[in-house]
C-alpha cells in the first residue's frame, strides 16, 4: 500500500485547496515528501531526529500526523484573516526534525515559515532539507522561544513540544502578533483539559479533533487520539 499517496488523498489534498487556500498539487507533494523522508532516514541516527527509520512509520506517525491539521489551520486562517497580510509568517517552535514545519511549508507554498530550533546540528539538517526540497518559503533560525522578539509571528505551531505551563504559554503568546493564534498538536482530550486548567489564567482555546489516516482511524486505543489545540492571543 502507498500510505503517503492514499493518506494525502484521505486528508483532502486532491482538491488542491482548503477553505480557499491553495495547496501544492498532490503529485508534487509526494515527490518532495519522499525526498524529505529519505533525508530523515539518512541523518536520523546522527542527529537523533525521529524514533524510527521505517518508511511507512515515518509517513503515518510523522508526515500524515503533521499534515492532518492542514484543513483546520486553513479554516482558522481564512476565518481570522479574510485578506492574508503581506509578510504572513507561521513559526514552527522547537522544530527538531522539521515536524510539522517542513510538511506544512511543502504543502502551503504561499505562506512564509520560520523553523525555530535551538540545536545547531538540527538547524544544519533543516537547512539541508530546505535546499533539497527547494523550499523558498522557509527560513531556519537557531534560537529559543524565550529569546524571540515580541509580536513577530501570525501563527505558532508546535508538535512533540514540552507541556504547556505558565511561563511557556506566556512566552508563546508574547511572540504572536495581535489576532494570531497558537496551534498545538496534542493527544488525549482529557489530558488537554488538565493541562489548560492547570494554567493560572486559562486562555481562550478550542480543541479540534484530528483524523490521521492509518493512525487514528478504526482504533479504540486512547494513545492514538490526536487533537489540535487552537489558543487565541487575548
Amino acid at each position: 500500500m502507498d500510505y503517503l499517496k492514499e493518506g494525502l488523498e484521505k486528508i483532502g489534498f486532491g482538491s488542491g485547496e482548503f477553505f480557499g487556500i491553495k495547496t501544492l498539487p498532490i503529485g508534487e507533494i509526494e515527490g518532495k515528501i519522499e525526498k524529505y523522508i529519505k533525508n530523515l532516514q539518512e541523518f536520523n541516527a546522527k542527529f537523533d531526529l525521529v524514533n524510527t527509520d521505517d518508511h511507512d512509520e515515518i509517513v503515518i506517525k510523522h508526515i500524515l500526523d503533521s499534515l492532518s491539521a492542514v484543513p483546520a489551520i486553513c479554516k482558522e486562517i481564512s476565518t481570522r484573516f479574510p485578506t492574508i497580510p503581506d509578510g504572513f509568517t507561521i513559526a514552527d517552535i522547537g522544530s527538531g526534525a522539521g515536524l510539522p514545519g517542513i510538511p506544512l511549508a511543502t504543502v502551503l507554498p504561499k505562506f512564509n515559515f520560520t523553523l525555530v530550533e535551538r540545536m545547531t546540528k538540527r538547524c544544519a539538517f533543516l537547512e539541508n532539507c530546505k535546499g533539497l526540497l527547494s523550499l523558498e518559503n522557509v527560513a531556519v533560525e537557531e534560537n529559543q522561544a524565550e529569546r524571540i522578539e515580541q509580536k513577530r509571528f501570525d501563527i505558532c505551531v508546535f508538535r512533540a513540544f514540552r507541556p504547556l505551563e505558565k511561563k511557556m504559554t506566556k512566552v508563546l503568546l508574547r511572540i504572536l502578533k495581535d489576532g494570531g493564534f497558537l496551534a498545538a498538536y496534542k493527544a488525549r482530550s482529557e489530558k488537554i483539559t488538565e493541562e489548560m486548567q492547570s494554567l493560572p489564567s486559562v486562555p481562550k482555546y478550542k480543541v479540534l479533533p484530528l483524523t490521521v489516516p492509518f493512525l487514528t482511524e478504526n482504533s479504540s486505543g486512547e494513545e492514538r487520539e490526536r487533537n489540535l489545540v487552537v489558543i487565541e492571543k487575548n
